[in-house]
């Protein structure tokens, strides 16, 4: 099963419950059935904080991800901690969706590829 500990900081109403379901479904789609994740929603401010900590850039963004086990292999009895998604309603909007899949699959271990 995967666990999904949700925390609401950004002030604004979000579809908690749609957000994980998503979460579920696309960690379903890539072969993962059991571990966790953290969801957290921050307001602009903290999001880009954590942009400007992580990634040394200023501004506001819809989306981070902190991964932590990904898909390694682990010892047996251990259990997956995937890591840590961060979005921001603010900036998403109602298209909050697109960004949350995206940073759910760095999680993963999937990378952005060579700028075009």
């Amino acid at each position: 099963m995967i666990e999904v500990e949700v925390a609401n900081r950004s002030g604004a109403e979000v579809d908690e419950a749609g957000a994980v379901e998503l979460v579920r479904q696309v960690l379903q789609a890539e072969g993962v059935t059991a571990g966790e994740l953290g969801l957290v929603f921050v307001g602009p401010e903290e999001s880009r904080e954590l942009k400007r900590l992580h990634l040394g850039i200023d501004e506001a963004t819809d989306a981070l991800a902190f991964p932590i086990d990904g898909l390694e292999a682990l010892p047996d009895g251990l259990p997956r901690h995937l890591g840590d998604v961060v979005v921001c309603p603010h900036v998403v909007g109602r298209r909050w969706r697109a960004p949350l899949v995206h940073a759910v699959l760095h999680l993963v271990g999937y990378e952005h590829g060579p700028e075009m």
